[in-house]
């Protein structure tokens, strides 16, 4: 399995230099479309290679689906949390029940009793 892995990994990072070197162009990046920059009187352009374009738009779309799906999933891990807590609280409920139950028998009748 795991130099299935590898085999992909290899493949998939083939697949990205070969993108890379076909598209080493310059491509000019603007911030605001030509209207609204005359508008506010600033051009904030940037000169970069198409494949970098291409493959920070990729990072950006994964970095917002991330964020998104975690802000998504609050619920859940919080409701797993309470659960926990109440899990936890219980746990410390029924070892003091087990020590009250236990009190005035002897210790190896209590072992014996607990393991049953």
């Amino acid at each position: 399995m795991r130099y299935i892995k590898l085999a992909i990994l290899a493949l998939i990072a083939i697949c990205l230099v070969s993108v890379a070197l076909a598209n080493r162009e310059p491509v000019t990046l603007e911030l605001l479309p030509a209207a609204l920059a005359e508008l506010f009187g600033m051009n904030l352009s940037i000169d970069l290679p198409l494949f970098l374009v291409v493959f920070g738009g990729v990072a950006v779309g994964l970095l917002v689906g991330f964020i998104w799906e975690w802000l998504r999933e609050h619920k859940h891990r919080r409701e797993a949390n309470v659960k926990a807590r109440e899990a936890r609280r219980l746990e410390r409920e029924v070892t003091r029940l087990k020590g009250e139950r236990d009190k005035n028998k002897d210790e190896v009748l209590a072992i014996l009793d607990e393991a049953s």
